[in-house]
């Protein structure tokens, strides 16, 4: 018969040997896992001069794009400046159309308040007024021939 101590020495080694066990299994497992990571690691350089060589690429092909669009825009930029001139020339003539427009309104209501208090009506009137723009077109014109020969 085994004496105690025996049963106990093998006991621990039972122990031991379902430890190395479990480590084996799990330091084997590790060994695949660092294998796989060798062979990302291998090809890592590959694929890192693969992204440089498409980003060089792709900056290549921006700057080419950036250029044409700058060039586009520099063939556009007459038109802008023809659309701005435009602009500039209708708000002008815009300007020009009320300045006259009012300056009828004027006219008109002063020749109408000749009218009624000479109580002059139909075709007196008519000629009266006609008369009356005439002699108002006449002293605008001598006014402005007298403020270009100021200039």
């Amino acid at each position: 018969m085994m004496t105690l101590t025996g049963v106990g020495v093998l006991l621990i080694g039972i122990g031991f040997l379902v430890i190395a066990i479990f480590i084996a299994h799990a330091l084997q497992n590790l060994a695949g896992v660092l294998k796989g990571v060798e062979k990302t690691m291998d090809r890592l350089p590959d694929q890192m001069d693969t992204i440089v060589k498409e980003t060089g690429e792709l900056m290549s092909e921006s700057n080419k794009t950036l250029a044409d669009v700058n060039d586009k825009l520099k063939q556009l930029s007459p038109l802008f400046y023809v659309v701005g001139d435009a602009g500039n020339i209708s708000r002008k003539f815009s300007s020009s159309l009320v300045n006259i427009t009012e300056s009828l309104k004027e006219e008109t209501g002063e020749a109408k308040e000749v009218t009624d208090k000479n109580k002059l009506g139909g075709l007196y009137g008519s000629f009266a007024l006609g008369y009356y723009w005439l002699q108002r077109r006449r002293e605008a014109k001598r006014e402005k021939n007298e403020n270009e020969d100021v200039k």
